[in-house]
């Protein structure tokens, strides 16, 4: 899965909750790390994650074939998903929202941490 997508899924996640992002500290490089770690070390959290890049990766087909229904859903299932890995990930989705990681070191370098987390996933 590229950048893109979890880029997508990771502000997708935290739209519900945007204004009290914009009151919220940035996030930070530690932030990931420790949300890597919660997440990493269990392996059902793990899984709740792999499921939610799969969930993204359909909600982008569901937009490209422009099934705005089917978007919907699975917009619905990821929001209620992500929430079930934690406090931390949720804030650091929210505050995440504040960066933009293709023009944002800090974005950048947070997005690097989670992509070990896709590592973690099996296809």
């Amino acid at each position: 899965m590229n950048v893109k997508v979890v880029v997508a899924i990771l502000l997708i996640v935290g739209v519900p909750v945007y204004a009290q992002a914009q009151s919220t500290p940035r996030a930070s490089k530690a932030d990931a790390q420790r949300v890597v770690e919660i997440i990493s070390s269990d392996k059902a959290k793990t899984q709740v994650y792999c499921d939610l890049q799969d969930l993204g990766e359909q909600m982008e087909r569901a937009y490209e074939e422009r099934d705005i229904k089917l978007a919907d859903e699975l917009l619905q299932k990821i929001d209620t998903m992500g929430k079930t890995l934690g406090p931390d990930y949720v804030a650091l989705i929210d505050r995440l929202e504040l960066l933009d990681p293709e023009k944002d070191k800090l974005g950048a370098e947070i997005m690097f941490e989670l992509t070990a987390l896709n590592r973690l996933c099996t296809r």
